[in-house]
């Protein structure tokens, strides 16, 4: 089961690279976990100054971007 972490506290941005990582995992037929971290602190403890976040099974692999459904394809390979 693959974790997948979305961080930031809910802006448009958010919402958009939630919806792409859940299209990407769906495509990729793969277990999937999505988690949304809210909290600034909880955010913070990862190392990112910027959001949206994106990390998998707790590895950030993406900030302060929206990557395409394709780009998330590749980092959760």
């Amino acid at each position: 089961m693959t974790t997948i972490q979305i961080l930031g506290t809910g802006c448009p941005k958010c919402k958009k690279l939630a919806e792409n990582a859940e299209s990407a995992a769906k495509e990729l037929g793969i277990e999937y976990q999505l988690v949304k971290v809210t909290d600034i602190n909880q955010i913070m403890s990862f190392g990112i100054m910027m959001t949206p976040g994106l990390a998998v099974n707790g590895e950030v692999k993406s900030v302060g971007k929206v990557p395409s459904v394709s780009d998330i394809k590749k980092l959760l390979q």
